[in-house]
């Protein structure tokens, strides 16, 4: 067989044996050697496959900015944001705004506000905006196993996603609708018929990423896409869910107990959703093209 047609069966033989990503690690392997790294190159990886988990805190890094794309400077550039985060958590200490007994993540989130210099008074309660961030920081936690990385991973990625996909919020329930409508219009009908649209959980879909809702193994993997620059991914993974459950969906009447399912989800069978999520968003947008 030719090179390609080789490499495609040895690709679909690895995956039957559960050696899935044999291949697509030593790719990966590759464009982690080069100095300085393509940006564009890593992003299109991540779009295509699910990271392996020992790089990809290290890939997430690179493509927040949080590392520069010139590898021989990521231990200097590494210490800086250690130096800056101790500085941070140095001067909230000192103003009274954190103790030893103040959650982690209500830390990360005074952090956030005294660096965006949107600190509110010590008293005042974290607001909408606020338990979307902290979410996103519980999730990041349970990824993450260092402070130091834990606070720069949280600060970039919901720094870009307002920054490249704010615009894009209101018009992502509309664009699942369009996407129902092609998979299983008669669930959507339902859900039409029974006053259901507007109450789904599409604050905790798409301004939370799916933190709290899925489980990190399942979450990271649609972080990859989000990170990589895709916020359609998010679309899709409610889709699935929603087509994963649509036995369910279809027996219930009420608008808050399709809101109230779907805000708890089974954390069971996550890793398949996802996997089917991101083979319909492949279906529908394309797969864009990895060159190694």
């Amino acid at each position: 067989p030719s090179e390609p047609e080789s490499r495609n069966f040895r690709s679909a033989y690895y995956e039957k044996v559960g050696f899935r990503g044999v291949e697509e690690k030593k790719s990966l392997e590759i464009l982690l050697k080069d100095n300085p790294l393509d940006l564009e190159k890593l992003s299109t990886f991540s779009q295509r496959f699910p990271l392996p988990s020992m790089y990809r805190i290290h890939v997430w890094k690179v493509l927040l900015g949080i590392l520069p794309p010139h590898s021989d400077s990521h231990a200097l550039v590494g210490g800086y944001r250690k130096a800056q985060y101790q500085d941070i958590r140095e001067a909230l200490e000192v103003m009274r705004y954190i103790s030893a007994s103040t959650p982690s993540t209500h830390v990360y989130l005074r952090m956030f506000q005294l660096e965006s210099q949107v600190l509110p008074r010590c008293s005042e309660t974290p607001g909408e905006e606020d338990e979307d961030f902290l979410s996103i920081a519980a999730a990041m936690e349970e990824i993450t196993d260092d402070s130091v990385d834990c606070y720069w991973l949280i600060k970039s990625f919901v720094s870009q996603f307002h920054a490249k996909f704010g615009d894009s919020f209101p018009h992502l329930p509309k664009s699942l609708e369009h996407y129902l409508s092609q998979e299983d219009p008669r669930l959507l009908s339902h859900l039409r018929a029974i006053g259901a649209l507007p109450r789904l959980p599409y604050a905790l879909w798409f301004r939370r990423c799916y933190a709290g809702c899925l489980p990190e193994s399942s979450l990271q993997r649609v972080w990859d896409k989000v990170i990589s620059g895709s916020c359609k991914v998010l679309v899709f993974v409610a889709l699935e869910i929603l087509l994963s459950y649509k036995i369910v969906l279809m027996g219930l009447s009420r608008p808050e107990g399709v809101r109230a399912f779907l805000c708890n989800i089974p954390q069971e069978n996550t890793d398949a959703m996802v996997t089917k999520a991101i083979d319909l968003w492949h279906k529908y947008c394309g797969t864009p093209i990895h060159a190694v």
